[in-house]
């Protein structure tokens, strides 16, 4: 947090967030702060179950500032899914923030014995940004409100304390809790202005969830550079093309799914990056952003790993289009148990990453092994094949769905598709199809028949209205059944 001091000092009147300035966050964050710090006094952990907002924001840093670990809620969760995951990490009130949708499941949280506090973030001062304003014009530095000479707020904590906890799903269908320590933001966000870079102008759209990894370490990053970020609540087409369109942002993350919607839409822009990741990224969707010139970033990272953890500009490596990037620096990437080709399981290795799980054994010091399976090319580029758990092994031969949507991607009418494994009584498991789009299913089988050896043809094809996908947009195939 010493980040939003720093600028709150030297330039409080630069935007940070929405139309909020440096100033105006700070002052609003010091409020919030007062009272959370007597309102959760002797509580360690709090969650937060918010929409994208610029309250959420201040309030998640007011919680911060009171040195609590946030546990940050899935807003499609029901009220019996968060009070299990508050249950489990011994957490006992959630915040929620004024001026979002009204949830009904504040009742029931109630029920179970947890409390909740409804936060409504101080308005933004108009007679103190003209002051701080009139200050700044003169040369001179913004006196703010409440000191933090005068207040025993935490403005730097230690690396080793955790200031978010997000959980994720397993295997086993039990969620997984991810604990994000201060040393994992200090060195994620300092790594990435090395590879992205930051310019006094960038303004970043922020249309995924900030209670996930990929919308908070927008957030953080533009904290840290004292850049500015535009909130929206949800992605919206209309909205996001317009912010686009009229040159109020120049960097923006979006998921393929999202990408493949728009990228025809996408209008004369002032963009410099669109950080593209979050799932496997079809071939074809790639090559047309090359053909735009759209300034993608294919980025390859984990709640784990707090975001990226490799990286490269496809307009500056257009030959390597295949690949999901290249580490970040800091980040060591080896792939193991390689077989006779060089692919095998990708681990890695980085300040970024987590220490371990809550509650289960720390990390080895080889790192994590990401479950992915891929290979690292001569010039260090990271390629990836498939997630291991979705590998389809057919009459002992290995088909990686991935091929099979690349493949799908290039025909016509074709919008979105997913395969998934299916069990099976003569080959052990056989590819099932799930795809979205107004081409038929017997054109689909044809299409893939004159392109795929037969062993890797799915042995079904369903034809659904959508693929179902998460807040962040990426495809739930855990969820398609025959």
């Amino acid at each position: 947090m010493e980040w939003l001091r720093r600028w709150a000092v030297e330039r409080p009147s630069a935007l940070f967030l929405n139309e909020w300035t440096y100033g105006d966050v700070y002052e609003a964050t010091i409020a919030v702060a007062t009272y959370l710090q007597e309102a959760l006094d002797g509580q360690r952990r709090v969650a937060l179950r918010a929409e994208n907002s610029v309250a959420m924001a201040v309030t998640l840093f007011a919680a911060l500032l009171c040195g609590k670990e946030v546990l940050t809620i899935n807003t499609h969760l029901t009220a019996g899914e968060v009070a299990d995951q508050m249950q489990t990490l011994e957490i006992t009130s959630l915040l929620t923030v004024a001026g979002d949708v009204p949830w009904n499941g504040i009742e029931d949280i109630s029920a179970m014995g947890l409390h909740s506090l409804h936060i409504t973030v101080p308005t933004r001062s108009s007679k103190a940004a003209e002051k701080r304003d009139a200050l700044t014009a003169a040369g001179g530095k913004a006196v703010m409100p409440n000191s933090p000479a005068n207040t025993s707020f935490c403005w730097r904590p230690d690396d080793t304390a955790i200031a978010v906890i997000m959980n994720t799903s397993a295997t086993t269908g039990r969620f997984k809790s991810v604990p994000i320590r201060w040393g994992q933001i200090r060195a994620h966000v300092a790594a990435s202005v090395e590879v992205i870079g930051v310019e006094a102008e960038d303004n970043w759209l922020v249309v995924l969830p900030m209670f996930h990894v990929s919308g908070l370490s927008i957030i953080l990053r533009t904290l840290y550079n004292g850049t500015a970020a535009t909130i929206m609540r949800k992605y919206e087409e209309g909205p996001v093309l317009k912010a686009i369109g009229e040159g109020k942002v120049n960097m923006i993350s979006l998921v393929p799914t999202i990408l493949q919607r728009i990228i025809e839409a996408v209008p004369a822009h002032g963009l410099r990056m669109i950080l593209l990741g979050g799932e496997f990224i079809p071939q074809p969707l790639i090559k047309r952003c090359l053909e735009k010139r759209l300034p993608v970033y294919k980025t390859y990272g984990m709640t784990e790993s707090f975001a990226q953890s490799a990286t490269f500009n496809i307009l500056a490596y257009p030959h390597k289009l295949a690949a999901v990037g290249k580490p970040l620096p800091g980040v060591t990437i080896t792939v193991k148990n390689q077989d006779s080709h060089g692919v095998g399981d990708i681990w890695i290795q980085s300040p970024m990453l987590m220490t371990g799980y809550l509650g289960k054994k720390p990390l080895s010091p080889e790192g994590l092994n990401t479950d992915d399976i891929g290979y690292i090319d001569e010039d260090g580029f990271l390629y990836l094949l498939n997630r291991r758990k979705d590998i389809i092994i057919s009459g002992g031969e290995n088909i990686y769905p991935k091929e099979l949507e690349d493949t799908l991607y290039e025909l016509d009418g074709l919008e979105e598709c997913a395969v998934i494994p299916v069990a099976d009584a003569h080959w052990g498991q056989v590819p099932a199809l799930f795809y979205a789009g107004t081409v038929a299913p017997e054109a689909v089988r044809d299409f893939l028949a004159n392109r795929l050896a037969r062993y890797k043809l799915p042995k079904y094809i369903r034809q659904i209205a959508s693929l179902p996908k998460n807040a962040s947009g990426k495809v739930l195939r855990g969820e398609l059944h025959l």
